[in-house]
């Protein structure tokens, strides 16, 4: 009988989320509101559903937006700690730094951007039947101009990484793997390093049974982007439009708000229309504005990026940001 027991999980929480811009300019990307609840507490109820109780996040950028929502974990009973990264350690380095917390046995890494419902105990399983030191779960890659791919061989086991665009065909790694500490164990502590395109490659050239993937039928949603983001929240919130408003939240009379997302103490004023955006904390929208397709966040100390308007106390930024149609008239 394999044991199965999974007892330590790792989330990638460290990273700074260029391209979730500019939504990470006021939280860290884990704590970004997703249908009322913050993100990162979304993927800590599915860990606890799964039985597993000792996490580790390991931190960098504004790391305070994140250990406001999420505590000790007392509350979703787990025990959370945190590891501080002074400079931020990669896909690799981070593990490599938390293996002292982490146990002696397989641990789980998440990345900290991946939502799904994931069956831990079955990639554990596959973990352990093929004798694995690294087993990612993967799925048929849902856009290969998107996303890079792992190639495998006919057994599942891992040849290569491939970038963004390449033919080859290939699997998407969904941002959940479960790894043995040996792995990471010859890496500098405090070093950074990458997982795919670093060790993982390496790894997998010099050991033709080392990588092993495990196919997924589960949910996997992305929030890479504003655009993305905004999708994952409507798709989550489904009909109760109460989820995609904030603490503190208040519209005006006479005002349509239409799929889109409040974040906390958000005032929006009379007669105004917002639809399919994203309006950040504390943002005051003024009386008869209009806004379509766009986030919104409040001027503040740093600096403007090319591709945000500025109109009057707010910056204005198209939810994809290459593409300006529709955005904004105030």
């Amino acid at each position: 009988m394999i044991n199965v027991t999974v007892d330590h999980a790792l989330i990638l929480t460290a990273g700074i989320g260029t391209r979730l811009r500019p939504l990470t300019y006021v939280r860290a990307k884990p704590a970004v509101p997703v249908a009322g609840t913050p993100f990162i507490r979304h993927v800590l109820a599915w860990l606890a559903h799964q039985g597993i109780q000792n996490v580790c996040l390991n931190l960098h950028y504004l790391p305070e937006t994140i250990t406001a929502v999420v505590g000790d974990g007392r509350d979703l009973g787990m025990h959370v700690r945190y590891l501080w990264e002074p400079k931020i350690l990669g896909s690799a380095g981070g593990p490599r730094a938390a293996l002292p917390v982490l146990g002696s046995g397989s641990f789980l890494i998440v990345n900290g951007d991946t939502l799904t419902n994931v069956n831990v105990q079955d990639l554990m399983t596959t973990h352990r039947q093929r004798q694995a030191s690294v087993t990612l779960a993967v799925m048929p890659n849902p856009n290969p101009q998107r996303y890079g791919g792992v190639v495998t061989d006919h057994d599942g086991w891992v040849q290569r990484f491939v970038p963004a665009g390449d033919p080859t065909p290939s699997y998407h790694f969904v941002g959940v793997q479960m790894v043995e500490p040996a792995v990471f164990e010859t890496l500098p502590i405090g070093e950074p390093a990458s997982t795919i395109g670093g060790i993982y490659s390496t790894l997998a050239s010099k050991h033709t049974r080392a990588i092993q993937v495990h196919m997924i039928t589960e949910q996997f949603l992305d929030i890479g982007t504003p655009k993305d983001y905004l999708e994952v929240s409507l798709a989550l919130a489904g009909d109760k439009e109460s989820l995609l408003h904030g603490v503190g939240t208040k519209i005006g009379q006479d005002t349509q708000v239409i799929r889109t997302a409040l974040w906390d103490n958000v005032h929006v004023g009379a007669r105004c229309s917002l639809d399919h955006c994203v309006v950040t904390d504390g943002v005051r929208v003024p009386d008869g504005s209009n806004f379509r397709n766009v986030v919104i966040t409040g001027k503040t100390e740093r600096r403007q990026e090319p591709f945000e308007q500025k109109i009057g106390n707010l910056l204005v930024t198209p939810l994809s940001h290459n593409d300006a149609e529709d955005s904004t008239k105030s």
